[in-house]
């Protein structure tokens, strides 16, 4: 018998989420697999020239930590790399983008409060011109 509290990354289905290119994500932690209501985990894979497009989450705050690979990250008009090991903060409402700088795929976890679960009022873009 399977442990409750046990999820292997394998077992979970990967989904394209909304607003990313060349992403592929596994929701490790969340209501759907542990009942947890405070929090979400996931597993995101990004190929070269992927990432997010701007965009922010009202009231979620968003944290990245790189396994493998590189990226570029902006957040409230701050950029910087990330390398492997390094950990990004997203503040609830701050806009934000993601992308892959490395010819290799990346690979993070990414971990929000409350769980975002891909609910479309649950983001915002950048207003238009």
């Amino acid at each position: 018998m399977k442990p409750k509290y046990l999820i292997r990354s394998e077992d979970i289905p990967a989904y394209q989420p909304a607003n990313h290119h060349h992403t592929s994500n596994r929701r490790l932690i969340g209501p759907e697999t542990v009942g947890a209501r405070q929090m979400e985990v996931l597993m995101g894979t990004l190929h070269k020239g992927g990432g997010a497009l701007p965009h922010a989450h009202p009231g979620i705050e968003q944290a990245c930590h790189l396994l493998e690979g590189t990226a570029h990250v902006e957040v409230a008009g701050e950029g910087f790399e990330m390398l492997p090991g390094d950990t990004c903060f997203f503040p609830a409402d701050a806009m934000h983008r993601f992308e892959v700088t490395s010819d290799a795929p990346v690979k993070l976890l990414v971990i929000y409060s409350p769980p975002y679960g891909e609910s479309p009022d649950k983001v915002r873009r950048p207003a238009r011109d």
